[in-house]
């Protein structure tokens, strides 16, 4: 597939059940923050305010990538603990339920450190 041009056209290219998912970290993440800039960076799904990055997310065959730069890991790290992480990401498993609570939390801490600079 091409890259995708929007967020719609990046979840339509999955399987009906990771859509499914993917469609809640996405309303979670505006719902969070209703003032961010949705786009597509990197090949997926990302938000900005005032044109710094919050977070960003991704699909994959068992996982849902979530993307919060450092900080917003580092910030929560007993809560990520259980996940699977790399520098700067963590997964979610498809098969488990979407840590959306703690997804807000992130973003919501992001948009504290966005908005102090």
């Amino acid at each position: 597939m091409d890259k995708p041009k929007s967020t719609d056209e990046y979840i339509s290219s999955f399987p009906k059940a990771t859509q499914i998912l993917l469609q809640e970290v996405r309303e979670t993440i505006k719902n969070a923050a209703p003032k961010a800039n949705e786009s597509i960076s990197y090949g997926m799904p990302a938000y900005k305010l005032n044109g710094k990055a919050l977070v960003y997310f991704a699909g994959y065959k068992n996982h849902i990538g979530f993307y919060a730069t450092p900080t917003g890991h580092a910030e929560f790290t007993e809560e990520l603990a259980k996940y699977k992480q790399g520098k700067g990401s963590v997964q979610f498993h498809i098969n488990e339920p979407m840590p959306l609570d703690l997804i807000t939390k992130i973003v919501k801490f992001r948009i504290s450190e966005v908005l102090k600079k």
